[in-house]
């Protein structure tokens, strides 16, 4: 697919992301190829479950792409810079554990607000869930508002959005965290080890 996000870091938003993403369920493995921002062109990361030590490997954009790869660490300081997520947590299958185990604890505390409707995007006809959560007991919520958009077709979540609380400025919505997008989605290609052998 290709992968658009952006995502707001040190409390600044990043521009959009634009990302040639390749994800394989067994072994888990995930290849992803930076075409936009301009400065981020030619960086390159690729992780597969039970290979390099648990690492991933990674080529930076620009001049410094011409090392070419080296491994460090999904958890490494220089990947959180330009993310909040680690690259094991990448693809629409964790997007789908993640968000089942939320909305699980959510039921339990009943305090939720949930909205359901039919929605456009991308040409693609969706159904929307918006919840929204009006308290925060004990911390038990990370974000104020999330907006998910599962395709009528295939079922899958192709579009994120997560909200944190509103400001004291009167956004009443909440500054937005982050927001995730899979377009030209793919599914069940045989992707074969070469496309995650870096």
């Amino acid at each position: 697919c290709t992968l658009v996000k952006k995502e707001r870091i040190n409390g600044d938003l990043t521009p959009d992301h634009v990302i040639a993403m390749s994800v394989r369920n067994d072994p888990f493995s995930v290849d992803l190829r930076w075409l936009e921002p301009r400065s981020n062109v030619g960086q390159e990361a690729c992780y597969v479950a039970g290979r390099n030590d648990g690492k991933m490997r990674v080529k930076s954009a620009g001049l410094l792409g011409a090392v070419g790869f080296m491994s460090i660490d999904p958890n490494d300081p220089r990947a959180q810079k330009s993310s909040r997520h680690a690259i094991t947590e990448a693809g629409i299958g964790n997007l789908l554990q993640r968000f089942s185990g939320r909305w699980e604890v959510e039921r339990k505390l009943n305090v939720t607000q949930v909205k359901i409707g039919e929605y456009e995007y991308n040409k693609r006809r969706c159904v929307r869930v918006e919840t929204i959560h009006p308290t925060n007991p004990d911390n038990q919520f990370l974000c104020y508002r999330t907006v998910l958009y599962f395709d009528k077709e295939n079922h899958l979540p192709i579009r994120v959005e997560a909200y944190d609380w509103p400001t004291a400025d009167g956004d009443a919505k909440g500054p937005l965290v982050e927001l995730v997008n899979y377009t030209n989605l793919k599914l069940n290609v045989g992707l074969s080890d070469d496309v995650f052998n870096h």
